[in-house]
């Protein structure tokens, strides 16, 4: 991905002496990659001398992620993390149908050599994650999600847990969303294989709240992309 496809600047939802919060696009990794010359990191070097990401989100999910301009920001906002005073709340498409009262989620998570977890009660570290139905759909339901301790592919490994995979994560059991699932008088080329709608998991980092340097709270919310919209609109028009 190259770096003039991406208009930093304009990924910026919030921004003061300390902190710029921006709204991630999905496909571009967080931090350094030795497969990418591009990342949120470059990015932000061009516009900042000495920035450092706070959090990171994985490479295909989109959303509100937050970078130090300074190193005492970098520490600020570090410790907020580690002593859970940050709220993450994020919004999955999930397969099926599920009414989630806040529901917890508390299973260890291991990290596995592969670039995967699974749940381990002897060695997994511990993860705990709530989540509320917001929508139901005709096969899928909207999800919001509050991860409390902040493991690797936390969301995704406990909404699999849950029976609930990601739509479009094959890696923990999600299937892809094609059009012709709602679409009654979808027709695609002959000899053509039709394509997912989106081509990553459904899950945006939808909101981030913690204290600035001042002690001032604020939350910043990411509005979805467009890959997000355009299956939300799906299902939505598929419930008339």
């Amino acid at each position: 991905m190259k770096s003039h496809k991406i208009n930093f600047p304009e990924l910026v939802l919030f921004e003061d002496d300390n902190y710029l919060v921006i709204n991630k696009p999905p496909f571009i990794s967080t931090l350094e990659d030795r497969n990418e010359s591009i990342t949120i990191l470059s990015l932000a070097r061009e516009i900042e001398p000495d920035p450092q990401v706070c959090h990171r989100l994985d490479k295909d999910t989109s959303g509100v992620l937050a970078i130090a301009k300074t190193p005492e920001a970098y520490r600020h906002l570090s410790m907020q993390f580690e002593s859970r005073e940050v709220t993450k709340t994020y919004h999955a498409v999930v397969d099926g149908i599920h009414h989630f009262e806040n529901k917890l989620v508390d299973a260890p998570i291991l990290k596995l050599n592969n670039g995967t977890v699974r749940i381990s009660r002897d060695e997994g570290k511990p993860a705990q994650t709530y989540f509320t139905t917001e929508q139901v759909f005709k096969n899928h339901t909207l999800i919001k999600c509050n991860p409390i301790t902040g493991r690797m592919h936390q969301i995704r490994i406990h909404l699999a847990l849950l029976k609930a995979s990601i739509t479009g994560d094959d890696t923990y059991g999600g299937k892809p969303f094609l059009l012709s699932m709602v679409k009654r008088d979808f027709h695609l080329k002959k000899l053509t294989e039709e394509e997912p709608l989106m081509k990553r998991m459904a899950l945006h980092a939808f909101s981030l709240e913690f204290a600035l340097l001042d002690g001032k709270k604020i939350k910043v919310e990411a509005p979805y992309p467009k890959d997000m919209k355009a299956l939300l609109k799906q299902l939505q028009a598929n419930l008339r």
